[in-house]
């Protein structure tokens, strides 16, 4: 099958073409790599050079994929913030915020291994600044979605300051739940009903 084939395919199916997806495949396969060696040597000690190994991949390859060894982690941070855009897409006029907040502190079905995953790259971007700049921008970049949903929502062509706050809110709230999770061990609560509790928080606004 052609590249031009797989693109119609793809399109009728609603998948992205074969290579995008295993581009996908690749760039996760990297991420994950990357946070055990992270976790098990330390971020300065681990090279690109090791990463690329762990993954099965040339350094050449990865460079291709990363501008550095901290942005190899972005793939696993961008899962949980791309399940949010979705969810806000997907929320409809006649539904209140006590939906939203269902959806989004529930909705997501990842595997504990993947959950525990992720929460240790988390931990990890408290010490390191390499990490905790890549933890940020992704947070940075997801903030325009959520608004372009908010505003889709509301009957806006594009976000106004309204839809940008709400947007900003929820960000900082999801951020702040999933840090305060990891960074707090012995919390019994569960990463959603921390997550549900930041959001409500955030629903009501600021106090009086």
């Amino acid at each position: 099958m052609t590249g031009h084939q797989q693109t119609r395919a793809a399109e009728r199916t609603g998948r992205p073409p074969l290579t995008e997806r295993r581009k996908a495949e690749t760039r996760l396969e990297v991420a994950r790599a990357a946070v055990r060696l992270f976790l098990a040597q330390g971020v300065a000690d681990t090279s690109v050079e090791e990463i690329a190994a762990q993954a099965g991949i040339s350094a050449r390859t990865l460079w291709r994929y990363f501008p550095s060894k901290e942005s190899c982690v972005m793939p696993l941070l961008v899962s949980g913030i791309e399940h949010t855009a979705a969810r806000l897409r997907s929320w409809r006029g006649d539904q209140g915020v006590s939906d939203l907040l269902s959806t989004l502190a529930h909705g997501h079905s990842g595997s504990p291994e993947g959950m525990a995953e992720m929460l240790n790259l988390v931990r990890l971007t408290r010490t390191d600044p390499g990490l905790r700049a890549v933890w940020l921008e992704a947070h940075r970049e997801a903030e325009p979605a959520f608004a372009e949903a908010l505003a889709h929502r509301a009957g806006l062509t594009e976000p106004d300051l309204a839809t940008a706050i709400q947007a900003a809110m929820i960000n900082g709230a999801l951020r702040v739940a999933v840090e305060h999770h990891a960074f707090n061990a012995e919390t019994p609560a569960s990463l959603a009903a921390a997550t549900a509790e930041a959001l409500t928080i955030a629903a009501r606004g600021l106090p009086a």
